[in-house]
């Protein structure tokens, strides 16, 4: 995993137009490539090639250390050094995800996230047509006035849902408006938009949160429920077992 870290590391500073064509970082970079070609084999040998590729995670660094090969081959043969080849090397940092793997109750959040995305589907859904309908009617009203955020359907699809997320609510009114505007056409230009902000933005936005959030947290919810029940059922045992002693002294 080190050895990861280290290569993300390297292939980032790689990006960086101050060490762009730097040799050391290039060495290293090879370095690393040969690393997993090697661990690949040493791993191969050991679980033999049906035990090893029996193992998704197997497979996968199999497959990165497979399309990392072309960089390392074309300082040693005539490979074109297309943007496409150089670009292959970043599977490498899809390795990271092997990290989750560390994540403690990894099973109960995948879980969980199954369930949220199944929950906040219709609600996702919901703000969908909401976006594609307010994006229909911004786009006749007030396309012609801000082309740049309403001039067809998608632009006007996009500004929508930044106003969703309560982005640009102030600064998209104001292009629309222009001076000499009658007062009415202004306030109800920025009540529309209020209202599109409240609407889907406040409401549509933070109820989708609160549906992903509640499904989430539902393994939690049940556990506390379960221990509510059985204090419960433990008192009841205990409220009897009073009543009996009871009846006995009497």
């Amino acid at each position: 995993m080190i050895a990861i870290l280290l290569n993300a590391l390297v292939i980032t500073l790689m990006y960086f137009p101050h060490f762009e064509g730097v040799i050391w970082l290039e060495l290293l970079d090879q370095f690393f490539i040969l690393l997993f070609i090697v661990e690949a084999i040493v791993k191969i040998q050991d679980l033999k090639p049906k035990g090893y590729f029996a193992d998704p995670w197997n497979r996968f660094d199999f497959f990165v250390v497979i399309a990392s090969l072309p960089t390392l081959l074309m300082h040693f043969f005539p490979i074109p050094d297309t943007s496409l080849l150089l670009l292959l090397r970043l599977f490498r940092l899809v390795r990271l995800v092997r990290f989750i793997s560390f994540v403690p109750h990894l099973q109960k959040i995948i879980a969980g996230l199954g369930r949220a995305l199944k929950a906040s589907l219709f609600v996702l859904l919901a703000l969908f047509f909401l976006n594609f309908l307010l994006a229909i009617f911004t786009c006749h009203f007030y396309g012609a006035r801000a082309p740049e955020y309403f001039g067809d359907p998608l632009v006007a699809a996009y500004s929508i849902f930044q106003l969703f997320t309560v982005e640009g609510w102030n600064e998209i009114p104001q292009a629309i408006t222009q001076e000499g505007d009658h007062p009415v056409l202004i306030g109800v230009t920025r009540l529309y938009f209020a209202l599109v902000v409240l609407i889907g933005g406040i409401f549509g936005m933070s109820l989708a949160n609160a549906v992903f959030v509640d499904e989430m947290t539902m393994d939690n919810t049940d556990a506390i429920e379960d221990k509510i029940n059985n204090m419960q059922q433990q008192l009841e045992e205990l409220k009897h077992l009073l009543q009996q002693q009871q009846t006995d002294k009497e």
